[in-house]
């Protein structure tokens, strides 16, 4: 279930053409994306930005996805072990929230 009060993990999708690994990773994110607090944001790989990225964190594989600006995997998307990273930084998220509302109070 969704927290609209938590801040959203973004997730970078850098896809390229005709890639089969790029069209599951995007479905598997629209997935989680119901599940958890998200923030989705696709790059064209050939884009000047996707290059940029490609360049810095030069995955292996298409797609490269980055979680909060940071390399989390490229090629094939591993799912369980996003939906648990991002259960983890909700999990997180709440406790912040919880103890600055419990300080207000």
């Amino acid at each position: 279930m969704i927290n609209q009060n938590l801040p959203p993990v973004r997730v970078t999708l850098v896809h390229a053409p005709a890639c089969h690994f790029c069209e599951d990773a995007e479905q598997a994110l629209g997935e989680l994306g119901e599940r958890y607090t998200i923030e989705v944001r696709a790059v064209d790989i050939d884009s000047p930005e996707g290059r940029s990225l490609v360049a810095t964190h030069r995955p292996a594989m298409n797609p490269l996805v980055l979680v909060d600006g940071a390399y989390f995997s490229s090629g094939r998307l591993p799912r369980k072990k996003l939906a648990k990273a991002l259960e983890q930084r909700d999990a997180e998220a709440r406790a912040a929230v919880a103890a600055a509302t419990q300080v207000r109070c």
